[in-house]
């Protein structure tokens, strides 16, 4: 093999794209038990909801069942659900919140 000769070209480089978090739902439980007014405040606070937007989730979950509050990132649904939760059993009411994958 003489006179031929192999260049190693530089293997070309690959750009990688940070992965999409996966999201979570927060989700709003209905009970028979917490006034509404109270889970209406706490979807103010917490979920940082205007006056309507947070009787419309609340009412939502009375007639439906249960209704999705709002969508984050793993780490900030679980949070914000665990703050809402904790908030009624706090004041003595069965106020749920849970998270679900998206």
């Amino acid at each position: 093999m003489s006179g031929t000769h192999t260049i190693d070209a530089p293997a070309p480089e690959v750009k990688s794209r940070a992965a999409r978090p996966r999201l979570f739902k927060v989700i709003l439980l209905n009970d028979d038990f917490t006034p509404r007014e109270f889970v209406v405040g706490v979807l103010r606070r917490i979920f940082r909801m205007a006056d309507s937007e947070a009787l419309g989730v609340m009412l939502t979950a009375h007639r439906r069942g249960a209704c999705v509050v709002a969508v984050f990132t793993r780490e900030v649904a679980e949070e914000k659900a665990s703050r809402a939760t904790q908030r009624g059993a706090d004041s003595g009411h069965p106020l749920t919140f849970t998270t679900e994958s998206e």
